[in-house]
């Protein structure tokens, strides 16, 4: 969120009710446990997700989209490897950050 300063993202947990609805919308399986991004009625997921979503922040961020020279299948399985790792590697907090009041509106639920 620090760094899509303009708000272009909406966040909304997959296990919630508007989370829950926007996948039935889209035909997505509803017990998905992955990044979801929908867009302009695209949907995008795992290391899609994550690079259509980076090339749009600040920050050296923007780079992201080099990343697509490496087919999907090797980019998403190395995106489930760091997502099945990532509390043992970067650690896990002990609770959720709760939003500032600016950065409530960016929450679907």
């Amino acid at each position: 969120m620090k760094r899509d300063p303009a708000g272009k993202f909406k966040f909304a947990s997959l296990q919630g009710e508007v989370g829950q609805k926007l996948l039935k919308k889209h035909g997505i399986n509803t017990d998905i446990n992955s990044f979801v991004l929908i867009e302009n009625g695209k949907i995008y997921m795992k290391s899609n997700a994550a690079l259509f979503v980076g090339k749009q922040l600040n920050g050296a961020w923007k780079l992201a989209p080099v990343f697509f020279i490496i087919p999907r299948f090797i980019r998403d399985y190395l995106y489930d490897i760091i997502a099945k790792n990532r509390y043992k590697w970067f650690g896990k907090k002990e609770s959720c950050m709760l939003p500032s009041p600016e950065w409530k509106s960016r929450f679907l639920e």
